[in-house]
């Protein structure tokens, strides 16, 4: 009987030495984003806004212990497949974070979702996703990317401007942003223009834009786009009033600096929103990356605080069920402050009118000026048959 029992206690500590090395298997996360090239200021973001939430949670995310792989995309889509395909074929990571562009979201979904992962993006919202595309494994932490449009064009509406010359770049996410601010705006289109998305000398539209002589001009011009639009803007000296989104910005304002101050974006979100979290998240990014965050690690901040709390809701990521339905409660603490998800897996939440200012410490950021929309869903989610 002393031999039963002690083998019986051998087995049972087994047993739980084995229950507790499985509760401790590491919490896979592949983070795609753009590292290298005129856009990396933005996936820079990313990567370190989703770390700086990891750190601050003791490493772990819904008290699981977390094994992170980064990959650059190199803005490619062709190289974002071929190094995604890498880490989620055979069950490799939980969950995928990224990316940044819609066009290497658009590439990666397909292989990161027939995997079983559940992609998380906290950039991209592309309108293709957004409706009968949409799945149950995607979940976006930042907007349906019409809609931070949408605010320049009801704020170009609400404020009598008759005559418009819109420019993004040529691709998924520029067509929507453009759609985006015609959805709202009803006066005259002077010229729709559609650029490279490696696009440096802006002469050309330039001079377009000073013989059109338009009331207001709307640009989306993310990165090195921004950054040399606004430059060469400035020393053209065209005196039009400039509405943008992610064209001035945090990523793009150090660059930018003085040329971009007093022009106006939309967000659903600033570094000067008055809420405790902002002012911690905002306080901890500066002392630990040397820069003012802007809403691409603001939004890879709260897909890491979205993933902690689904994880324990969950209790880990074994019942694909239970952590979905966990997701979809978004039951943790935005930056933003409200927050909650849509039938379709995208936010519906405020957006906001911000303008660039420069800081009494010489730093540069965008700041809220005035809410444009309230509790704000996408126009998309009619069509995405999931509930």
């Amino acid at each position: 009987m002393t031999l039963k029992f002690a083998l019986s206690l051998s087995a049972g500590a087994l047993a739980l030495g084995l229950a507790s090395a499985q509760a401790q298997e590491p919490l896979k996360i592949g983070v795609v984003s753009v590292l290298t090239g005129p856009a990396a200021a933005l996936g820079q973001q990313v990567r370190d806004g989703f770390q700086l939430a990891v750190d601050q949670n003791g490493g772990k995310l819904g008290g699981v212990p977390v094994q992170i792989t980064v990959i650059d995309d190199e803005l490619k889509p062709d190289v974002a497949v071929g190094k995604v395909r890498s880490f989620v074929e055979g069950g490799k990571v939980d969950f995928v974070v990224g990316p940044v562009f819609s066009n290497i979201l658009g590439a990666i979904a397909k292989p990161v979702l027939d995997s079983g992962a559940i992609l998380i993006s906290p950039n991209a919202g592309p309108s293709t996703m957004a409706g009968k595309a949409c799945h149950q494994n995607f979940f976006v932490t930042s907007y349906q990317n019409d809609q931070v449009h949408e605010v320049l064009g009801k704020y170009a509406q609400d404020q009598n401007y008759k005559k418009a010359y819109i420019i993004a770049p040529n691709y998924q996410a520029g067509k929507d942003s453009l759609a985006g601010f015609k959805r709202y705006f009803k006066g005259e289109i002077l010229d729709e223009v559609y650029v490279p998305l490696t696009s440096l000398d802006f002469a050309a539209e330039l001079a377009k834009i000073a013989s059109a002589k338009p009331d207001v001009v709307f640009a989306f011009l993310p990165g090195g786009l921004g950054v040399n639009f606004v430059k060469q803007w400035s020393q053209a000296g065209i005196k039009v009033p400039f509405l943008s989104a992610f064209t001035v910005d945090e990523s793009t304002l150090p660059a930018q600096q003085d040329a971009a101050v007093g022009m106006f974006g939309g967000m659903t979100w600033a570094p000067n929103m008055d809420n405790p979290q902002t002012k911690k998240f905002v306080s901890a990014y500066e002392a630990a990356y040397k820069i003012v965050p802007g809403s691409y690690a603001q939004q890879a901040y709260d897909a890491a605080q979205l993933i902690d709390s689904a994880v324990k809701a969950a209790g880990g990521t074994g019942d694909k069920d239970k952590l979905r339905a966990a997701i979809k409660k978004a039951d943790f603490t935005s930056l933003r402050g409200k927050f909650k998800f849509n039938t379709n897996g995208y936010p519906i939440q405020d957006f906001y009118l911000v303008k660039v200012a420069k800081r009494a410490d010489g730093k540069f950021q965008t700041e809220i000026a005035q809410k444009v929309f309230e509790d704000y869903a996408d126009p998309h989610a009619k069509d995405c048959g999931l509930k």
